[in-house]
């Protein structure tokens, strides 16, 4: 079965078509949301609106420390600029919406696979795997098989063997990669809505739990049009320049 993994869309219309778009052609029998629907990004009531309706089409969410920054609102202990877009993403949304973001779940367990925005270890404190130490923090936390985050913005695999031996890589987009069960892994598709890893263009992984492989994409997106969004909505200049660069 072929699940599509999408994390950390971001308010991003453009980029989440794409990514749609991509991924129904690759014909997922499932579909797994890990989060942070809002923040950045110009369009939020667009992608919660789209999440929304996924989810009661049977695909499944989880939340993300952004959309519970949107639903708690601001602390005075923020600094200006997030405090400013947590602000103005919550003047955007309904009610309704914010409710949406306030249910969602922090994990979903489907069989020998965890689904998570931050880690394993603990999924409210959001904090960030970084590398391999915190990889493996992340898969001793679990008996999963196979561990699915979102909230870093870069494509990465990890995995770990019986014996404690870990290791990680980069991959390649559109090349499946074995992830046979006798290991753990652990799988960070990478942002949809806004990349960090240099490549401005748009990440989402497919998951085939049948064939035992991963295969991470890339989707070019209309970055430009996304920017010029968020500097007609004056939310911060910088927050435009990160997806014409990817970073």
């Amino acid at each position: 079965m072929k699940t599509a993994v999408i994390t950390d869309l971001h308010a991003n219309r453009e980029a989440v078509e794409s990514v749609l778009e991509h991924a129904r052609a690759q014909g997922p029998h499932s579909w797994m949301l890990l989060g942070d629907f809002v923040g950045y990004g110009a369009d939020p009531g667009w992608v919660v609106d789209t999440v929304r309706e996924m989810v009661r089409n049977g695909a499944f969410a989880v939340q993300g420390n952004h959309d519970l920054a949107v639903v708690l609102g601001a602390s005075p202990q923020m600094r200006p600029e997030p405090r400013f877009v947590i602000d103005w993403t919550r003047a955007q949304l309904t009610p309704a919406q914010i409710d949406f973001l306030a249910s969602l779940p922090l994990t979903v367990q489907r069989g020998d696979q965890l689904f998570v925005h931050a880690n394993a270890w603990a999924p409210a404190g959001w904090e960030y795997i970084t590398g391999r130490m915190e990889a493996v923090r992340s898969l001793h936390a679990t008996r999963s098989r196979y561990t699915f985050c979102g909230h870093m913005h870069e494509p990465r695999l990890f995995h770990l063997s019986g014996a404690g031996k870990a290791g990680d890589f980069v991959p390649t987009p559109g090349v499946p990669i074995p992830v046979p069960p006798h290991r753990q892994w652990l799988i960070i598709p990478g942002s949809a809505g806004q990349p960090r890893d240099g490549n401005p263009a748009a990440c989402y992984a497919m998951f085939d739990d049948e064939a035992a492989t991963i295969t991470y994409h890339r989707v070019p997106y209309d970055h430009q049009a996304a920017g010029a969004k968020i500097l007609a909505a004056n939310l911060p200049q910088r927050l435009a320049l990160r997806l014409e660069d990817g970073q």
